[in-house]
């Protein structure tokens, strides 16, 4: 039976195609990245597509950047990164926690092809964020916990229609056990240990006073750090528009035809309907010139 777990677990986690063109400038954000911040993905597995129905959510999974390997100070912890990564010690590597693999370190570049979003901590110090990815790094290892997964997802049905005996494990305390994690919970967890808020629950007393307690770490999701109010939001678009009416030089088509999120078929009616462009214009056309090779890092919350 364990051949044919693995064998629906593969099926499960392969990727479908990328899209036509890409939504974020990779090479931008990964110049950006910092030890500490959360790395979001929009998936294009079968399971991604499942999660998007449970979270309602673009974003399907969640990890977090350590750096390079020679960025982790503890020689222990830099031990464990170089066990479970044999590739070139210069590469820029995560840790996160996959269905079939469960918590792994890999290499940022993977997603390389997907649409990505950089949630950064607001005003975590570097020893705190040396601690989160501590923290994560001794997840390696870790199974990852198919069962949450599920029980996350049965909060989308009415309580009347369950069975007493599908009790959710959801609110046991260390349910799963130690060994098992899912991506979102790891972070969760990584971020509970220096106390940094992500959504806290805020108790106002009637005397002003206010005290924060700690969200279970089993309730988040990867859409969660993109809402909360202490993580910055850092988008890269493939198309950057920070000079002042660039927007104008993109090649719009002046056909009357809408995007209704069905790519496939709306490429090949473009094709087929509308007129050539009268004039073809270059990405490098509609890119600022900024005069340097320096990044300036959108950020905005959405």
């Amino acid at each position: 039976m364990q051949w044919l777990s693995r064998a629906i677990s593969e099926w499960l986690v392969r990727d479908g195609p990328p899209p036509n063109s890409p939504l974020c400038d990779f090479k931008r954000l990964s110049f950006e990245l910092r030890p500490g911040d959360v790395l979001l993905v929009e998936g294009r597995s079968r399971v991604s597509e499942v999660i998007k129905i449970i979270t309602q959510s673009s974003w399907t999974h969640s990890a977090i950047y350590i750096g390079r390997l020679y960025d982790v100070r503890d020689p222990d912890l830099q031990a464990l990164v170089a066990e479970h990564f044999q590739g070139d010690p210069g590469e820029q590597l995560m840790v996160e926690s996959l269905l079939h693999e469960g918590t792994i370190v890999a290499p940022v570049s993977k997603y390389h092809m997907d649409h990505l979003r950089i949630c950064r901590p607001s005003g975590l110090e570097p020893d705190d964020a040396h601690e989160v990815i501590g923290y994560a790094i001794q997840g390696l290892g870790s199974s990852y916990d198919v069962r949450h997964l599920l029980d996350l997802a049965r909060f989308l049905f009415p309580w009347a229609i369950l069975p007493r005996r599908w009790r959710s494990s959801v609110f046991e305390h260390n349910a799963g056990g130690p060994t098992r994690t899912v991506c979102s919970c790891l972070l969760a967890e990584a971020f509970n240990q220096v106390n940094f808020p992500i959504l806290p629950f805020i108790d106002r007393s009637d005397d002003g006073s206010i005290r924060f307690f700690k969200r279970n770490p089993r309730l988040f999701t990867p859409k969660d750090f993109d809402y909360s109010p202490y993580f910055n939001i850092i988008k890269y678009p493939f198309l950057g528009l920070d000079d002042l009416g660039v927007y104008r030089r993109l090649p719009w088509c002046d056909e009357a035809m809408m995007y209704n999120d069905n790519e496939s078929e709306f490429a090949e009616q473009a094709q087929n309907y509308c007129e050539p462009c009268a004039k073809v214009t270059h990405l490098h056309e509609v890119k600022p010139n900024t005069g340097d090779e320096t990044y300036q890092p959108l950020e905005n919350k959405t």
